[in-house]
């Protein structure tokens, strides 16, 4: 029986010369992931074992991106434990304000996942290196505690789903509708445990932050990862990035799948998901003239370039709405810079945005866009449960930058093809 990439990886983590569904491997890990929220959690079970000593201290990442600029007390004394940590261990890839970004937009950017790695994170949106094509999942802080110590997780190795990719993307379509449109098809838990395996011609035309993105929210339909192969965009994008040795995997002739999922990328809308669930999704042209208060531009799933120019090429020329907030947070210092080069931050404060640091903040109703009651939000983030930005009689509609960008103007939920 052949192997998808998802079990080539796994078998050369756990230094066999095969793995099948179901199989518990014990793999050596490439990268160990934690946030300002989940690494204190590990870090206190790393002590309370009497652990001493991490594995290698330049294969941790600590990204202090969840609470930060650290919004109360309680924030900055996590972040205080995490440098303290980081300190202690001289942990070489610790990212605090200032060098920070948003962790999964961060983390590639850096370099800092390539090809044919073991990446687990304290973050169940670890999933989006996938796009690289590495194996890289969401743990407990336990495991992430475990992890730095040893430098080896066991997995259970996950059945796959192949989602085939034909045509392309039409103007105002991008990879956050591609990945809305399958979590509506298949359901939050329609790829439980397994896999997701982008294939297809269709992968050529996508960028790689429609990838990242896609990858992004593969949890979202309850994947353990998802994946895409590595090609030429792939390889541009490593460039100048990774210099270690890596390894591209593909997917045998006869690998076995549970499914095979086909989209054609050219029949897509723009697509939104309504509350209280991502799977709840809808074209925009179904639900289009909904009242919104806020509109929520960035996060790990939309706030790198591309995300950016999209809203901006939206927004120049025009002016938020009336009795609407709209919030542009880029996932990176870089991006920042970025955005202030090719000159899109002028055009979101001219539109009247509000244009902030690097932060997760409002996608977890950490802060910097936090609703109130019986407020709607349309949001680039990956999450739309009752209760993630704000009271439980909020809601969040999940869409695509240009739609965001389109209902921030309209002051309601709108078409971008339709300005």
């Amino acid at each position: 029986m052949g192997m998808t990439m998802t079990q080539k990886i796994l078998a050369q983590a756990a230094g066999l010369p095969s793995v099948q569904a179901g199989q518990l491997v014990e793999g050596s890990l490439s990268l160990v992931l934690g946030n300002d929220i989940t690494t204190p959690v590990a870090i206190t079970e790393f002590d309370k074992a009497g652990l001493t000593q991490v594995f290698d201290r330049d294969k941790i990442a600590i990204v202090l991106d969840h609470y930060t600029p650290c919004k109360d007390i309680a924030a900055a004394r996590l972040c205080a434990k995490a440098r303290d940590f980081a300190k202690r261990f001289s942990i070489t890839n610790f990212f605090d304000v200032g060098q920070v970004g948003v962790e999964h937009a961060l983390i590639p950017e850096k370099g800092l996942a390539a090809p044919g790695e073991v990446i687990i994170g304290a973050d169940s949106h670890t999933c989006t290196y996938g796009a690289l094509g590495a194996f890289s999942t969401g743990v407990g802080s336990t495991d992430m505690a475990a992890g730095m110590a040893t430098g080896k997780l066991w997995f259970k190795v996950p059945s796959a789903i192949r989602v085939e990719l034909t045509g392309k993307l039409s103007p105002y379509v991008s990879g956050k509708d591609v990945i809305l449109h399958l979590i509506g098809r298949i359901g939050v838990d329609g790829a439980l445990y397994q896999s997701l395996e982008f294939t297809g011609e269709g992968v050529a035309s996508l960028e790689m932050d429609d990838r990242f993105t896609i990858c992004n929210m593969a949890i979202e339909a309850g994947a353990k990862n998802g994946i895409f192969p590595v090609d030429d965009k792939t390889r541009e994008y490593l460039k100048g990035r990774v210099a270690r040795a890596w390894t591209a995997f593909t997917a045998d002739d006869d690998a076995a799948y549970t499914q095979v999922v086909t989209i054609d990328l050219s029949a897509l809308e723009p697509t939104v998901s309504l509350p209280h669930l991502p799977s709840n999704t809808k074209t925009v042209t179904e639900v289009a003239g909904t009242p919104i208060q806020q509109v929520v531009i960035g996060s790990c799933t939309n706030g790198r370039i591309k995300d950016l120019r999209e809203a901006a090429a939206i927004l120049k020329g025009r002016k938020v709405a009336d009795g609407v907030r709209c919030i542009v947070i880029p996932a990176t210092q870089e991006i920042v810079r970025q955005c202030m080069a090719e000159g899109l931050a002028e055009i979101f404060l001219d539109a009247g945005c509000a244009f902030s640091t690097p932060t997760c903040g409002p996608c977890l109703g950490g802060h910097m866009g936090v609703l109130a009651d019986g407020e709607r939000c349309v949001s680039t983030t990956n999450r739309n449960f009752v209760g993630r930005m704000g009271p439980t009689n909020s809601e969040i509609i999940l869409a695509s930058p240009a739609v965001a960008a389109a209902s921030a103007v309209r002051g309601c939920v709108a078409d971008p093809r339709a300005l």
